[in-house]
């Protein structure tokens, strides 16, 4: 045990500044070496000290980095790569760790070993205070105080976690559950585990440093001189996995993990959570003031190691210690690896001498950071060994082993295992004659890791940080208020983060956030949306008519937003309105949208309805006329003759006269208005019909345009006639076509028979099949026949054009006029040579054979009374008298098939001969044999 220079133990718990105080001994001397628990603290000193005398004489070395200038003065660096040299200050933090199974052999090494010429100063825990005073005579103690009072808060739901606080979970499981939880209920946090990378790890803590995050989920890797700004420690168990065992975790190990909490000054907390219990209350006395047993045991191994064969390299491992403060640890990793390696005989076949034995050796202290299995770990370094044997692992071998790695896609496991991989080949990379380019290999195993800790940082934060919600939180809190924005688009950003869409006065959250972040979303948009609501609401109510439009459901639009819809109002022409505006907007702007949009409305009915308004309000209509125009009204415009029957033949000349002032036309079929049948007042009848009727869903208007359109039994009723159709068989044709198709008919024979005409056909846009349809759904009754087709005469051959120059108007000669007929008669002859080759090939008859008749189909139409048919047309040979009545519709029931047979198609018996089928638009009844128009019927057939 040496004892040069002065030695002083700086004992004391977290929050102490010891670290700081050891950094300002270290650059009081002329040159220095300082060895560190963690890579990631080395690092953090290391730049510390570059701040403070340049990165010229400050060198960084760890196990995966080396950082050497050549005026080097100070050395930052891991406990395991601390250098021994002469230097003037010597300084070993968190040396309590001697204790720790796995590493503490080494921190003891450090301990009993390492000496500044100067000075050498011992950082940790006071529970080293015994140990220490024995193993090192003439030792000075000093004991810091905490800056800061840590106290006991109890267990709380990680939703209630306050913020600026570390979640301690000890598995790579439960810190992801953990972190996916706090995304989703706090906006995001920062995760620090062990496996990662220190630059991953930086890049974490620089987050949560930054205050892009309030919350810290991590393993106990905080609990080793990351200096945080954590106020609150939780853990969500007190039991870990140590390697070979699950234990319940030391009281110094708890303590030093909540001591994080507090920094400087400011007084920190530390607490449960989760399913982990409560801690009994003499350890969180102990934690409190900082009093835990004094660790009795260090850990120790023989550092006089012997070369000469790998027995003799075994047997110098396992000595045991001289001294009871010390005791031999579990076996560690490299020593296990050394035993396997001497079972395989290819190792021992290429082991000879102590150069070799020392060389394996060396192997054997790579870490095993894949941690995959002991065995793929031998196996990896017996190929290293091999090839070190040979001179140096070949630069192909390691490119192809590089280039598998160096992948940055993927996800976080992925990713995590890779960084594991590529460290494996930093640390090789480091070791002096292991490669052939040794400055390249560095350079590029550190790109790799750099690349990778960089993609698993943004895969760390794409998962566990939500910046939009985080943001929000932390400007909530402040006092100054929020920066809301809405583009022309209608997206609302907050501070600039995307929250949602402002869809006319309703804010809609982005549809990717959760249910919790949805709910806070509205709440500090809502916040943040106030002042916009009230432009909007004023930029709307003085927007004109033409930006305003209905749908064919009721909606009412602003644009591409639907602000409202209507409703059922007093009557048909004076509906109501319901708008859509979120209650945070209040009730002024409610009010304020709801007095636009009924303007709107209103100012829509009275001009596309202009004709029946102004037919409502004239005064000089009376008496019958007045109650004919009020049912018109209630019928917005359209009224099917057949039940208004009676009121229309009670109507004189003069009332029907001034009804026709305001453009009301009595049709045969339908009383309608023509102006209303247009398609914007059309699709806006339906909508009104729709509300006072009270259908859930509104039927739409037909395409504008169509004469007739298909007839749909599952459609109400008052759906065709409020679209300006008329139902008739399997189609609906437009009233205002349907009555000039009446005109045509009344010219017609409708008791004797008639056929379509090329004007009927016109009318109504149909074939002659579809046309008798719709002539048996007026009433008629279609009788089908076939004769024979009268051929159009044959085209004249027209005779050879004149030669050029001659005149064409020449008469001919006697001589030209035997040549044309000569030349035609044997064109003629060729031509039926022509025709009989043709039909021969095709097995028919010879022309000169008797070709088969060719039929035409052709139909004609008769009146079919009714018990309660529409009224005949007056037409030739037809008087006044006839069935009054209109059904309503079609003769039938909505939905029943028209221009099929209904009952027996035969003839009565005792009738004409049976002709051409007849259909009929209805089926007709058999009457009572002994009822008097039985009677009747028979006496009609003797005649």
């Amino acid at each position: 045990m040496q004892t040069r220079g002065r030695v002083t133990a700086v004992l004391g718990p977290t929050n102490t500044g010891k670290t700081h105080y050891a950094i300002e001994r270290m650059l009081a001397h002329r040159t220095g070496v300082i060895g560190l628990p963690l890579r990631l603290l080395a690092r953090e000193v290391y730049d510390r000290i570059v701040k403070a005398r340049g990165p010229s004489v400050v060198a960084l070395v760890t196990g995966e980095e080396r950082i050497v200038p050549e005026r080097v003065q100070y050395w930052v660096a891991t406990t395991e790569a601390m250098p021994e040299i002469g230097a003037d200050f010597v300084a070993i933090d968190e040396i309590q760790l001697c204790a720790d199974p796995e590493r503490g052999h080494v921190f003891t090494d450090r301990l009993l070993n390492m000496r500044g010429l100067h000075e050498t100063l011992l950082l940790g825990s006071d529970t080293m205070r015994p140990a220490i005073a024995a193993l090192i005579p003439d030792v000075q103690f000093q004991r810091r105080e905490r800056f800061s009072a840590l106290g006991w808060a109890g267990s709380r739901k990680l939703s209630r976690m306050p913020a600026r606080s570390a979640i301690v979970g000890f598995s790579t499981d439960d810190v992801y559950a953990m972190a996916e939880l706090i995304r989703r209920q706090k906006g995001g946090c920062a995760v620090v585990m062990g496996a990662l990378s220190p630059r991953t790890r930086n890049a974490q803590v620089a987050m949560y440093q930054a205050g892009e995050v309030d919350y810290l989920v991590a393993t106990d890797a905080i609990g080793m001189g990351l200096n945080l700004d954590i106020r609150h420690v939780a853990f969500s168990a007190t039991h870990k996995f140590d390697g070979r065992r699950v234990r319940a975790l030391f009281p110094h190990e708890l303590g030093q993990i909540a001591g994080r909490a507090g920094r400087h000054t400011d007084a920190g907390t530390f607490g449960v959570t989760g399913e982990a219990q409560s801690l009994d209350e003499g350890l969180i006395d102990a934690i409190e003031n900082h009093r835990f047993a004094p660790i009795q045991r260090l850990m120790w191994r023989n550092r006089a190691l012997e070369y000469g064969t790998m027995d003799r390299l075994v047997s110098s491992l396992e000595v045991s210690p001289g001294h009871e403060r010390l005791s031999r640890g579990r076996e560690a990793d490299d020593l296990a690896a050394l035993k396997s390696l001497r079972e395989l005989p290819e190792i021992r076949d290429r082991v000879q001498g102590g150069r070799d034995v020392r060389l394996l050796w060396d192997v054997c202290r790579v870490p095993d950071f894949r941690g995959i299995s002991p065995s793929e770990h031998s196996g990896l370094l017996a190929r290293i060994f091999g090839f070190l044997q040979e001179g140096a692992i070949p630069s192909d071998w390691l490119t192809r082993a590089i280039e598998r790695i160096d992948r940055t896609h993927g996800d976080i496991d992925a990713l995590s295992k890779r960084l594991a991989y590529i460290r494996t080949w930093t640390y090789v990379a480091q070791r002096s004659g292991w490669v052939e380019d040794e400055n390249h290999w560095r350079g590029e195993t550190r790109a790799v890791e750099d690349r990778l800790s960089d993609a698993l940082h943004a895969a760390l934060t794409q998962r566990f940080v939500d910046r939009r919600t985080s943001v929000l939180l932390r400007r909530l809190k402040q006092k100054e208020s929020l920066v809301a924005e809405v583009n022309d688009k209608g997206e609302v950003t907050v501070e600039g983060e995307f929250a949602g869409r402002l869809e006319g006065f309703r804010f809609r959250p982005d549809q990717t956030a959760t249910a919790d972040e949805a709910k806070m979303l509205n709440r500090v948009s809502y916040e943040a949306l106030r002042p916009h609501f009230h432009l909007r609401a004023d930029r709307f109510y003085n927007a004109p008519d033409t930006e305003l439009d209905f749908t064919e459901q009721g909606g009412l639009m602003w644009g591409d937003a639907a602000v409202g819809k209507l409703s059922r109002g007093a009557d048909a022409l004076n509906p109501g309105v319901e708008v859509f505006v979120d209650e945070e907007a209040g009730s002024e702007i409610a009010e304020k949208v709801r007095r636009r949009l009924q303007h709107f409305i209103d100012r829509k009915v009275a001009a596309l309805f202009e004709p029946l308004i102004t037919m409502q309000k004239d005064e000089a209509l009376t008496g019958l006329a007045k109650g004919f125009a009020f049912r018109l009204v209630e019928s917005l415009g359209v009224l099917p003759r057949e039940g208004v029957a009676t009121e229309v033949k009670e109507l004189d000349q003069d009332a029907r006269g001034m009804l026709r002032k305001h453009g009301v036309r009595f049709g045969q079929f339908t009383i309608f208005m023509p102006a209303l049948l247009k398609p914007a007042p059309t699709r806006l009848r339906l909508v009104l019909w729709s509300l006072v009727e009270g259908l859930e869903e509104f039927p739409e208007s037909p395409p504008p345009g169509l004469v007739t359109i298909p007839h749909i039994p599952e459609v109400p009723d008052g759906y065709y006639t409020l679209s300006g159709y008329r139902p008739a068989g399997e189609r609906a044709i437009r009233i205002d076509m349907l009555e000039r198709l009446a005109d045509l008919l009344r010219a017609q024979d409708t008791r004797s028979g008639f056929e379509a005409n090329a004007d009927m056909l016109s009318i109504t846009g149909m074939t002659l099949e579809q046309f008798a349809g719709l002539m048996q759904g007026l009433g008629y009754a279609a009788e089908k026949g076939e004769r024979e087709k009268v051929k159009p005469a044959e085209p004249v051959v027209p005779p050879a054009a004149p030669a050029e120059g001659e005149a064409s108007d020449a008469p001919m000669t006697e001589e030209e006029s035997v040549l044309a007929a000569e030349t035609r008669a044997r064109w003629e002859a060729e031509q039926a040579e022509k025709r009989r080759a043709e039909a021969e090939a095709a097995g028919e008859a010879a022309p000169d054979e008797e070709a088969p008749v060719e039929m035409e189909v052709f139909y004609t139409f008769r009146w079919a009374p009714k018990p309660r048919g529409n009224r005949r047309p007056q037409g030739e040979g037809q008087g006044r008298r006839g069935p009054r009545k209109e059904t309503r519709a079609e003769g039938g029931k909505p939905g029943r098939e028209t221009g099929k047979p209904r009952g027996k198609g035969g003839p009565k018996k005792g009738g004409k001969p049976q002709g051409p089928k007849t259909f009929h638009s209805r089926p007709e009844k058999k009457a009572d044999p002994d009822s008097p128009f039985a009677v009747l019927a028979a006496l009609k057939d003797k005649k």
